[in-house]
């Protein structure tokens, strides 16, 4: 089944995403990517010069992933237009919009819009298939910040979900001795059974002193001035939890530390393959909204 699809802002990863669509002989209308230089000069896809024009005759609306920074317009890094989320929530009116880190106050606007929002982090094929990026992100972050190569060096990875097993898994596959940091008694246990070091993450302090590289997966803080002051200068902290993270960033500052806040990493080092993990998540999607 092929579509007719809007896309409204976003970054290279939409950019990529447009283009796979279009492939796909899907209709494709875009807004707030005129400044993207692999949509210029492609036949398949429409540039509209208004938001109305991209969404009036479509099917399916996708924004940006995140959908706004700022909770008033939508991310355009490819755009000089500055498009508000009220506006386009008024001009999309009974349709299906699929997009990523939607606040609660759009799905307000939603609602008085009649319109189904989809957001596509929550996705659980997606989560999975984007902690790959991230894992081995983060360990070019690591190769890139430190003057030491990876093999024999005491890694510590404070949370043991999705993006933390597979990114303790490849670690260890470059010989680094990995220890893993959680608080239920069962994951403890995963990460003894993985072959990893395991430590509550309520008992971390004078610990930290061990570390060449602390890498934060928490979204809630974890790392505070108070424990911050074991971590040693040379160790390089990354944080890798959405806002407000899980390291007290004010403190490593202030202490002068090492620190990397990796947000949207399979954006940034893996475009092409985070539209792909994209593209198949909204045809699942879609799979499901016509069946």
């Amino acid at each position: 089944m092929k579509y007719r699809v809007a896309i409204v802002g976003g970054d290279l990863r939409i950019v990529k995403l447009a283009i796979m669509l279009a492939k796909d002989n899907n209709e494709v209308y875009v807004f707030g990517l005129e400044n993207a230089e692999d949509l210029k000069d492609n036949s398949n896809i429409i540039q509209c010069d208004t938001i109305k024009k991209a969404i009036q005759n479509v099917d399916i609306v996708i924004g940006p992933i995140p959908f706004s920074s700022n909770g008033t317009t939508l991310n355009t890094p490819f755009s000089e237009k500055e498009i508000t989320i009220r506006e386009m929530m008024h001009v999309i009116n009974a349709k299906v919009l699929i997009a990523g880190g939607i606040s609660p106050e759009v799905y307000e606007m939603a609602n008085d819009e009649y319109i189904e929002i989809i957001d596509i982090m929550k996705r659980e094929e997606l989560a999975v298939l984007n902690t790959i990026a991230t894992a081995e992100g983060t360990i070019q972050l690591a190769i890139e910040n430190t003057n030491k190569i990876l093999h024999g060096s005491e890694v510590l990875i404070l949370g043991f979900g999705r993006i933390g097993k597979v990114l303790a898994r490849k670690l260890a596959g470059l010989s680094v001795r990995v220890t893993c940091a959680a608080r239920k008694d069962e994951d403890l246990a995963w990460i003894q059974a993985y072959g990893h070091k395991a430590t509550n993450i309520n008992a971390i302090g004078e610990n930290l002193k061990s570390f060449d590289i602390i890498i934060n997966t928490v979204p809630h803080l974890i790392l505070s001035e108070e424990k911050l002051q074991y971590v040693k200068k040379e160790c390089l902290l990354i944080d890798l939890a959405s806002n407000p993270g899980g390291i007290d960033k004010k403190a490593v500052k202030e202490r002068n530390l090492k620190f990397v806040w990796a947000l949207s990493l399979p954006g940034k080092v893996a475009p092409t393959t985070s539209a792909e993990f994209i593209k198949e998540t909204i045809y699942n999607i879609l799979k499901e909204i016509y069946k």
